[in-house]
C-alpha cells in the first residue's frame, strides 16, 4: 500500500471508528507501530487534528471537524474531476455549472506550479463533441481503470500507449499508438492516436482498450489533429 492510500486508510478508520489505538491501526493497514506513529505526524502536518490519550480506554481520536488544509489531489485526479464536468456540460446534464467552475477553480488554485503546468497540458489534449445519434451504443462497457494513470505518463511524457483493443466486430489486436488527443461524445469517450503502422490518425473507444502500457524510452511530436468543425477544445468550451 502507497503512503498515501495508507493514510486516506487511516483517516477513513479514525472517523469510522471514533477511536482506534496504533496497534490496531498498523493490523488494519498492514504496517509497523512506527510507521503508523509517522503516518499520524504526517497527516497533522496536513491540518488534521489528531488527539491522542495514553492508558487503558485511550487512543487516537480524529476531531470530527478535521479537515486536511493542503491539496493532495494528484493531476491525473483534478483531470477526472475536470473531464466530467466537461462531459457532463457537453451533456447539456449540469445543472449547477457556476459551482463545479468555482469549486475546480479553487482546486487548481491549491496545486503547485509544477501540476498546474501539466494540468494545462492534459487539458490542451482534451476535446469535446456531440455524438450522432444514429450512433449504436447497445454494446458500450466500462472503462479500464488504468487508463487514466497511463494517459499522464503517455501525453505529459510523449511516449508511445500499447494496449489491447477490441473492435466493433469483436475482433482483438495489440496496438502502440502516438496518442494526441482525448475526445468526448457523451456518452462515448475516444483516445485519438496516431498509428505508425498505418500512417494515419485512429479514434479508439475507450470503453474498448484493456491493458494500456506507456513504451518507455520512446517520443513523439504533437500532431494537428483534424477534427471535424463541431468538436471544440475544452478551454474554449469552458468559457461559453
Amino acid at each position: 500500500m502507497s503512503i498515501r492510500l495508507r493514510h486516506d486508510a487511516i483517516v477513513r478508520s479514525l472517523r469510522r471508528n471514533g477511536t482506534s489505538t496504533v496497534n490496531d491501526l498498523a493490523e488494519e493497514v498492514g504496517t509497523s507501530r512506527r510507521t503508523i506513529l509517522r503516518d499520524i505526524s504526517a497527516l497533522r502536518d496536513q491540518g488534521f487534528v489528531i488527539h491522542s490519550e495514553a492508558g487503558r480506554g485511550g487512543g487516537l481520536q480524529l476531531d470530527p471537524q478535521s479537515v486536511q488544509t493542503t491539496a493532495r489531489l494528484s493531476v491525473d485526479e483534478v483531470f477526472a474531476l475536470l473531464i466530467s464536468v466537461a462531459a457532463m456540460r457537453a451533456a447539456r446534464s449540469l445543472p449547477f455549472s457556476d459551482l463545479a467552475d468555482a469549486g475546480l477553480a479553487k482546486i487548481e488554485r491549491a496545486l503547485p506550479s509544477d501540476k498546474i503546468r501539466d494540468l494545462r497540458q492534459f487539458l490542451d489534449c482534451l476535446h469535446i463533441g456531440q455524438l450522432s445519434p444514429h450512433q449504436d451504443i447497445s454494446d458500450m462497457g466500462s472503462m479500464d481503470p488504468a487508463l487514466l494513470p497511463a494517459f499522464e505518463a503517455a501525453f505529459l511524457k510523449r511516449m508511445h500507449l500499447r494496449f489491447r483493443y477490441r473492435n466493433a466486430k469483436g475482433n482483438e489486436t495489440d496496438r502502440a499508438i502516438e496518442p494526441q488527443a482525448m475526445l468526448i461524445l457523451p456518452p462515448l469517450w475516444y483516445l485519438v492516436g496516431w498509428d505508425p503502422a498505418r500512417d494515419d490518425f485512429r479514434h479508439f473507444r475507450m470503453d474498448r482498450i484493456r491493458h494500456p502500457e506507456v513504451i518507455e524510452g520512446t517520443r513523439f511530436r504533437r500532431r494537428h489533429v483534424p477534427f471535424e468543425d463541431d468538436v471544440c477544445p475544452f478551454r474554449e468550451m469552458s468559457r461559453q
